[in-house]
């Protein structure tokens, strides 16, 4: 089976986890701190706060934002449910954007339209969440604007993006969000094992989420209550926070893989590249790139132009599989899972979204994916669509 997303794991990886295995500190040690400088340094942003996961960093993030009880949060419909999950985690609600046809991501202008009903009926949104579905950065500009326009703070979820820019810039700077979130799950560009990381250029958001990612516990006197004379304090607990901390394993491996990560983003740009070509005369519709944006190309999607292939989309997916190829499907609209329908979402909330289900598949991309691996890609999806 060709999986739709692998790792790739060098030498240099394994003997950067055997050092940190042979060294003194395998949880706080100095691998954790270099490697949220090593993403800050990357990305131009001026904090970097490293989570045992993008879920978690998503959490912290919304609370170092103020989310919490009577407080709406939005993000795409078409996304992993840990966008829309985070707000509940705060006990804020969430809400769905409609996507944009061509990018898959939220449409800035359903986005412009739900603000401004939602200022007339009193209602407007604290954050907002687009996420960079595939890699391919939102209109990031766009969503800003309106932010200084009605007030919203934003949270970029770059779980699919590390290592891809935006006007020229990395994603990840901060020039348009407050906080950016990215993943090192083993299917992303470069992996850590696990763990996510929180960039922002305001060192205030950025102590309340490493406060925040270990169980609301400070060791800086100034940051410390005053207690009475004599007592002994090497640590308090001021808020109440998680056990969310990466470990210097994970640390060490993320950091030797970024070392690796335009490499691998290019790769993924030159793998996409082909597909172009050698899916040109299907019936299907491939990811539209905005000239603004430089995909990390996490995921390759294609849409199935369905009335003019003649078979469903499960269909379809079924034969690739039965062709030994691990298609994907990213992703399911959040609100059609069942506990959000037990919320009151019911199906049609997102036109848009629900469109880009019933055709969209994920076709196997990772740095390490051949020429050969490839065309057996394009061969069984010229069979699995003909009639």
């Amino acid at each position: 089976m060709i999986p739709y997303g692998r790792q790739d794991i060098s030498d240099a990886d394994i003997q950067a986890v055997v050092d940190v295995l042979r060294s003194d500190f395998l949880t706080q040690g100095p691998a954790v701190p270099a490697f949220e400088k090593a993403i800050a340094t990357y990305c131009g942003a001026e904090h970097a706060v490293a989570l045992n996961s993008a879920t978690s960093a998503l959490h912290v993030a919304c609370l170092a934002l103020g989310a919490g009880a009577g407080d709406v949060v939005w993000t795409s419909p078409i996304t992993f449910v840990a966008s829309a999950n985070c707000a509940l985690y705060c006990g804020a609600q969430v809400d769905f954007v409609d996507i944009d046809p061509h990018s898959y991501n939220m449409s800035v202008e359903r986005l412009s339209e739900k603000l401004a009903q939602a200022e007339q009926s009193g209602c407007l949104p604290k954050i907002i969440i687009p996420v960079h579905l595939c890699g391919q950065s939102c209109d990031m500009a766009g969503i800003h604007a309106l932010s200084q326009r009605y007030g919203f703070k934003i949270i970029e979820d770059a779980s699919h993006a590390v290592g891809g820019k935006y006007r020229g810039e990395p994603i990840g700077s901060g020039r348009y969000s407050d906080i950016s979130v990215f993943s090192f799950h083993p299917v992303k560009i470069i992996t850590a094992g696990e763990g996510g990381m929180a960039l922002t250029n305001d060192a205030q958001l950025a102590e309340r989420m490493k406060l925040l990612r270990s169980h609301g516990i400070t060791s800086d006197v100034a940051d410390m209550l005053p207690r009475a004379t004599g007592e002994l304090w090497f640590y308090q607990q001021t808020a109440l926070g998680f056990n969310y901390r990466m470990t210097d394993i994970h640390a060490a491996l993320g950091l030797s893989q970024m070392q690796r990560l335009d490499d691998f983003v290019a790769r993924r740009h030159a793998i996409a590249k082909r597909y172009e070509e050698l899916l040109a005369e299907l019936p299907v519709i491939t990811h539209r790139q905005h000239a603004d944006s430089y995909s990390g190309y996490h995921l390759y999607v294609i849409r199935l132009k369905q009335g003019e292939i003649g078979k469903t989309q499960r269909e379809v997916f079924n034969a690739m599989r039965a062709a030994g190829i691990g298609v994907n499907l990213h992703y399911i609209p959040v609100y059609r899972q069942p506990y959000y329908e037990q919320m009151g979402f019911k199906a049609g909330y997102c036109p848009e979204a629900e469109r880009y289900y019933t055709e969209a598949i994920s076709l196997p991309i990772y740095a390490t994916l051949m020429e050969a691996q490839q065309d057996r890609v394009a061969v069984a999806l010229r069979e699995a669509v003909s009639a």
